[in-house]
């Protein structure tokens, strides 16, 4: 199939090109000429493994095409989807201007019947509004009767793992009121669910809209009520890790994003639960799960900066006088994404307390470095912003750091003290080296 991917982010890079791997004619339309030039150059401007291989064989192959000429797109294309950003607005609405801005300029160029799709994470009645937005520039053209379909198609990759997600998905979900254009979708996707026969659900578009928001809110109340109990557990002498396994064993609850840490973040889980929480507001509806979900993971980030505050003034230490050494900054592993990563929050609380911070992260050093410029010192590797440090916080769970060698690091650290946000340190182990440790919700710490 010829398909026009509007939108060169995460979302639209990563569907543009695993489409283009099963066969399909894709051009990816971006209005910013620097990234564009970079993408034809094969420079890849977003860390996501495997998907630097994926766009190289297919550019190559003829199959992938990177353009600033939406024209070009529109015209060749039957299938144009709208993978453009959603940024959070100031009242925590999910703001349509870019979505809204692209549905017009597709109503200002098509000749003839294209499916126009919403990839985007949108809220609900979001396709009606591209409709009337397709049809208002259909109608200055005198074109009323030009026929078009909108569909929702919402995304669900996991940062780090999106190939695997979107090459063997466990479910796609496309929202749509046209039995033929249903028929289409789940030929466009079936290679992709063939081998693991799992479903293509097809769904009226409100219901397809509301999914994504509705999954994402579930999975970011799991993850809060972890880690509030993993406060729980600290005050009782509890171990979290324990209460996970008992927990994740019983078949109705399962064990996947049951880990406690220091507060969820990325692209996805914040907004769009503050986004559904505005979008049953705005009809009178207050949803009191989210909004709770929302509370305890911003007290969740402030615990465990506080945990690391707290010990330094018991111990009566002068705080200007203190180094903390940060291991990982993007919000998961396997990413260069900061955006609301629980590292940054942690930062600008122990900076506000006059704490000197050291950081080192794999992969997500220089988007980190555009967002926290000359205030904090950035290591070249996870020893180098050990040296002098009064105490080290573990924030990212990358592999990197859960294997170290324990006697380099208490060589390099003023003192072997270590806040281990995510639990992935053998705590008798690092215990037994000398170390003053501390975990999330380990009681005792084991």
């Amino acid at each position: 199939m010829k398909i026009c991917m509007i939108g060169t982010g995460y979302v639209g890079l990563v569907t543009g090109a695993c489409f283009s791997e099963m066969g399909n004619d894709v051009i990816c339309i971006d209005e910013n000429t620097e990234k564009i030039e970079m993408l034809k150059k094969g420079i890849v401007p977003i860390y996501e493994p495997g998907l630097k291989e994926i766009i190289e064989r297919n550019v190559q192959g003829g199959r992938l095409n990177f353009t600033t000429n939406l024209a070009e797109g529109v015209v060749k294309c039957q299938i144009c989807f709208i993978a453009v950003g959603t940024p959070q607005d100031k009242d925590g609405s999910a703001d349509l201007k870019y979505v809204l801005q692209v549905a017009r300029q597709i109503g200002t160029l098509m000749e003839s019947y294209k499916i126009i799709v919403d990839k985007s994470t949108v809220p609900v009645g979001t396709a009606e509004k591209v409709r009337e937005a397709v049809k208002d520039e259909l109608s200055k053209r005198n074109l009323d009767n030009l026929e078009f379909d909108v569909v929702s198609n919402p995304e669900f990759l996991k940062e780090g793992n999106a190939i695997q997600d979107f090459m063997r998905p466990e479910r796609v979900i496309v929202g749509t009121d046209n039995v033929r254009t249903g028929a289409l979708f789940k030929e466009l996707y079936d290679p992709f669910v063939t081998t693991t026969n799992n479903p293509v659900l097809i769904m009226d578009i409100k219901s397809a809209e509301l999914t994504k928001y509705a999954s994402n809110a579930f999975l970011a109340t799991k993850v809060s009520f972890m880690n509030e109990l993993s406060i729980l557990c600290d005050k009782v002498g509890a171990d979290i890790s324990q209460v996970r396994e008992g927990m994740g064993t019983d078949s109705r609850i399962g064990p996947r994003f049951l880990l406690a840490g220091p507060g969820y973040g990325g692209s996805c889980f914040p907004k769009d639960v503050v986004a559904l929480i505005h979008t049953a507001g705005s009809l009178g509806q207050s949803l009191e799960i989210c909004k709770a979900t929302h509370r305890a993971n911003e007290k969740q980030k402030a615990y465990f900066a506080e945990k690391i505050i707290n010990y330094y003034v018991e111990q009566k230490a002068d705080l200007s006088k203190v180094v903390i050494a940060i291991w990982g900054l993007t919000f998961k592993p396997k990413t260069d994404d900061i955006r609301e990563a629980p590292a940054l929050d942690v930062i600008a609380r122990l900076l506000e307390k006059g704490i000197q911070v050291r950081v080192f992260d794999p992969i997500g050093m220089d988007n980190a470095r555009a967002e926290l410029g000359d205030s904090v010192f950035y290591a070249k590797d996870n020893y180098e912003v050990l040296e002098g440090a009064h105490g080290l916080a573990v924030v990212t769970e990358w592999n990197l750091f859960k294997s170290p060698d324990f006697e380099r690091m208490k060589e390099l650290m003023s003192k072997p003290v270590v806040f281990d946000g995510r639990n992935i340190l053998n705590a008798t182990d690092i215990k037994s080296k000398g170390f003053t440790y501390f975990g999330i919700g380990r009681g005792n710490d084991c």
